[in-house]
């Protein structure tokens, strides 16, 4: 028997452990069954589960369980990233408080420092994805610094090399003062800020009058190189060629005309400086001007910036305004809002900057990748994704490769002092050109996002051709975040297609952002983003799996607050409490033959023993098992885990608790051939029922199931298909539906009238005339006995109301229940009018709330709904009780 109370950690225990020891979730890639692929996007090697972690790896858990079961070859496929400039980050945080920096380790003790830091770290996360239940094969577990894995980046970077889309140059770039690297233009986030527009003077160097220009950063004009006009100025062509002053400085610069330039901004001029500003860049480059770098790499103005030298942009910007206040030169200051990229990994302002850089030429790798989404060969679900990532891709940019850190994949490159540039997937020993053996590597590495973006096959071997990569390959799904489907997604379909010439995945699933009940994204500067592990070790991982899923229709974020993981614990407790139930049943024969006990024994594997008969209800409840299973499998096919997980709780906790459970138990107390129909039937039930819940709840299920079936496979062990179609009854289903709306409304009117639950009571169902609804009844008048507290039931057909009766009118019945000696009507009118004279005042204070303009403007949503959906519920009440007064007169 299972214990009286369900502990979960005692269960999560137990079941991990069983899952490691077996190795149940290992891959063979020699088995002879449908393969079915998932990589997990592998979370950073310093990283800690967050609930958003959470919501994508549970996702993934119930694809692979699912499909497993089901009877595929899965693989889910774990590994961690090294998150080259976060890792760095971190590791030079702790070394800054030994006293230590980078610098005075040198390169190899730094990174040998990196290697203990990932040692430290990397169990953590992977303990923190065992908490919550994970079916990964762990035998295959990859790091993106791996010795294969490393070998494919090097062979990718040496390869596209060859085809001429990897190049060096001297480029603006998107550089991280704080981090001290160069990153891509997808690791900026633009963040909205307010700010100033400055208008500044420039002399002309004749003396001929000036030209105002505006400018959001008045400390880069030091850095100025030209100003420009557009050619639809209508004084472009007297301006072109002229010298102006630059202010606060001793050089003479040029004005040009440049299309770029747009003529209703601002003044419509233009300063240039092609050393700190991407279009300047453009510009200064279309033009053959010298740009003037005045900002440092660590984000201070340098010696070019003279007298200002050594400060950060902001302190300098503050002086410079003064000092072109002081010289007459700043004509007026406008407030001005405008977006200002940040680093978003450490949220720096991000400095444009030229630097010698590493570029990977994008625009004929995107070209197979929108062919791919156009085709419908990547699906992508919300479908809405598609629209973004194509137009991602129809605008791509070359890629900045390179990275100004130690710790990732070194670039493959080294140069020889002969001038040779070497590009080797393998350590060269000598140059080529003259055979020296004195070679320097490049000192930088690679974006980390190099490594990731082969993720689909760099770890199944690529590139040799594995067994693994044969049968894995192309993996099924990719369940990830719309954040990185940039960073990501859409470069992994690239390098698959060039490299393998195949789609890395068929479907990419987009999951919502998490975020709190007012709708915040979860942060840690906020303080509300919850431990997940705290929530297991208090809820359990089954009640946390559970919300999540309940909480997340597909593409739109997930309103999370932990409260809501009590619904969880609650469905956990109630599967517990039913599985107890059926489980400490007396079962006096065997599951017998028929559709029910047949389904039952091939499920459960149990022993015909006796004869045993099936009634009405528990052939209803195996039509319900089986067209839930149906419905089910269709929502997990359609990416509806919402829908899904909502189906097989309505189904468990009403369909089969509620009403089969309750229904059972005149058959149970009987004994005999139809108790052990009863017991068979629920067994059946209970055990198809932990099948499709599996997925979702493993713990509790594999737990539960043990007991049912101790003769079958593990759940996670074992292939079992839908129940034979035979047992879907639609006509019972139907009437049993009639059944429950009749058991419903006779509770309804026996609440509403006051009538005592102890009290049996007679009950007229009034039929009509001709419609053959007597005879569909008939067999179900014990169970309305039985669930609705009924004496006798009479069947008529075209009768009227009895005096002193209450009705209710069902589709071409009415139900008369008589109250007359069951209750005193001339007390029971006297407390319908008080509590209706309770109920109206309570109505119209809401209404007048309700209907006052201040009030719903003002208060809070929620307040707003809370009070609509209270005066919804007693306007219902008070119908129902004054229709209740008028039958009883």
């Amino acid at each position: 028997m299972l214990e009286k109370v369900y502990s979960p950690s005692d269960v999560e225990r137990r079941w991990n452990d069983f899952w490691t020891e077996r190795g149940v979730f290992t891959a063979d890639a020699e088995a002879d069954a449908p393969s079915y692929t998932i990589i997990l996007p592998p979370p950073n090697v310093t990283g800690k589960l967050t609930i958003g972690h959470c919501l994508g790896t549970t996702v993934q858990d119930i694809l692979i369980r699912w499909k497993k079961i089901r009877g595929c070859n899965v693989l889910w496929l774990p590994g961690t990233d090294h998150a080259g400039i976060a890792t760095q980050n971190v590791v030079e945080r702790s070394l800054a408080e030994r006293g230590l920096s980078r610098g005075e380790l040198g390169r190899e003790a730094f990174l040998e420092e990196c290697w203990r830091w990932k040692e430290l770290y990397h169990g953590r996360i992977v303990q923190q994805l065992g908490r919550l239940g994970v079916a990964l094969d762990w035998s295959r577990e990859a790091f993106t610094l791996d010795e294969g894995v490393s070998r494919a980046v090097r062979e990718v970077f040496v390869r596209l090399h060859e085809k001429g889309l990897v190049y060096r140059g001297d480029y603006i770039v998107n550089w991280c003062p704080s981090c001290g690297t160069a990153i891509s233009d997808e690791e900026v986030e633009f963040v909205d800020t307010h700010g100033s527009l400055y208008y500044v003077a420039y002399p002309f160097a004749d003396g001929g009058g000036e030209l105002v220009v505006g400018t959001t950063r008045p400390e880069t004009m030091l850095g100025d190189v030209a100003v420009a006009v557009s050619p639809l100025n209508e004084r472009a062509a007297e301006l072109a060629g002229r010298l102006l002053r630059l202010p606060l400085t001793d050089r003479e610069i040029p004005v040009i005309l440049d299309e770029a330039v747009d003529p209703e901004f601002g003044t419509g001029c233009l300063k240039v400086t092609p050393a700190h500003d991407t279009t300047d860049f453009e510009i200064g480059r279309r033009h053959d001007l010298d740009p003037v770098v005045v900002i440092g790499r660590d984000g201070r103005m340098n010696d070019r910036a003279g007298k200002y030298a050594g400060l950060d942009v902001f302190e300098a910007r503050r002086r410079i305004v003064a000092a072109l206040d002081e010289a007459g030169l700043l004509r007026r200051i406008d407030n001005y809002d405008h977006s200002v990229g940040h680093h978003d990994r450490c949220g720096a302002v991000v400095e444009p900057a030229i630097s010698m850089q590493w570029f990977l030429r994008m625009a004929s790798l995107a070209a197979p990748g929108i062919d791919a989404a156009v085709a419908g060969d990547v699906g992508f679900f919300p479908e809405r994704w598609k629209n973004i990532y194509l137009s991602w891709m129809e605008n791509i940019r070359d890629w900045c490769i390179s990275r100004q850190l130690w710790w990732g994949h070194r670039i493959p490159v080294w140069y020889c002092g002969c001038g040779e540039t070497i590009v080797s997937a393998i350590e060269p020993v000598a140059c080529p050109a003259c055979g020296s053996g004195a070679l320097r590597q490049d000192e930088d590495v690679l974006d980390t996002w190099f490594s990731s973006w082969l993720w689909t096959f760099s770890p199944l071997g690529w590139p040799e051709q594995t067994k693994d990569l044969d049968v894995f390959h192309p993996t099924d799904v990719l369940v990830t975040g719309g954040d990185i489907i940039f960073f990501w997604v859409a470069r992994m379909i690239m390098a698959s297609l060039e490299f393998l010439g195949e789609i890395p995945f068929s479907t990419v699933y987009i999951t919502g952002i998490v975020r709190d009940a007012k709708g915040r994204k979860m942060s840690k500067s906020l303080g509300n983003s919850p431990d997940p592990i705290d929530i297991i070790d208090e809820y359990g991982a089954d009640a946390l799996r559970f919300t999540l899923m309940m909480l997340s229709p597909p593409g739109q974020d997930l309103l999370f607050d932990e409260a809501k993981v009590e619904t969880g614990r609650h469905f956990a407790n109630k599967i517990w409490n039913a599985a107890r139930f059926v489980l400490g049943r007396e079962e006096s024969a065997g599951p017998g033959s028929g559709p029910v006990g047949e389904a039952g024994a091939a499920l459960l594997g149990d022993e015909k023993t006796g004869p045993v008969v099936f009634g009405w209800e528990d052939r209803w409840i195996a039509s319900r098992l089986v067209d839930t299973w149906r419905a089910v499998d269709d929502r997990l096919e359609r990416f509806r885990f919402d829908e899904a997980i909502r189906l097989l709780h309505d189904f468990f906790w009403h369909e089969f608790c509620d009403w089969y459970l309750e229904m059972a138990k005149p058959a149970l107390r009987e004994g005999g051939e139809r108790a052990a129909g009863a017991v068979a039937a629920a067994r059946f039930v209970l055990g198809g029922s932990m099948v499709l819940l599996y997925p979702f709840m493993p713990f509790i299920t594999e737990e539960i199931w043990r007991m049912l079936a101790p003769g079958r496979p593990a759940l996670s062990e074992g292939t079992i298909g839908l129940p034979a179609g035979e047992l879907v009854d639609e006509n019972l289903d139907l009437d049993v539906g009639l059944f429950k709306e009749i058991v419903t409304t006779i509770r309804n009117l026996r609440q509403g009238c006051n009538v005592p639950p102890a009290s049996a009571v007679d009950v007229i169902l009034n039929c009509e005339p001709g419609s053959g609804m007597a005879g569909r009844l008939a067999r179900f008048e014990p169970q309305i006995r039985h669930l609705a507290r009924v004496a006798e039931i009479e069947t008529t057909e075209g009768a009227g109301k009895p005096a002193g009766s209450v009705a209710a009118g069902l589709a071409g019945l009415e139900i008369y229940l008589p109250l007359d000696g069951v209750v005193d009507l001339a007390e029971e009118r006297a407390r319908l009018k008080k509590e209706l004279e309770k109920l109206g005042v309570e109505c119209d204070k809401i209404a007048v709330r309700l209907d006052d303009g201040r009030f719903v403007q003002r208060a809070p949503a929620e307040v707003v709904a809370r009070e609509r959906e209270r005066f919804e519920e007693m306007s219902d009440r008070r119908g129902r009780l004054e229709r209740i007064l008028e039958d009883i007169g």
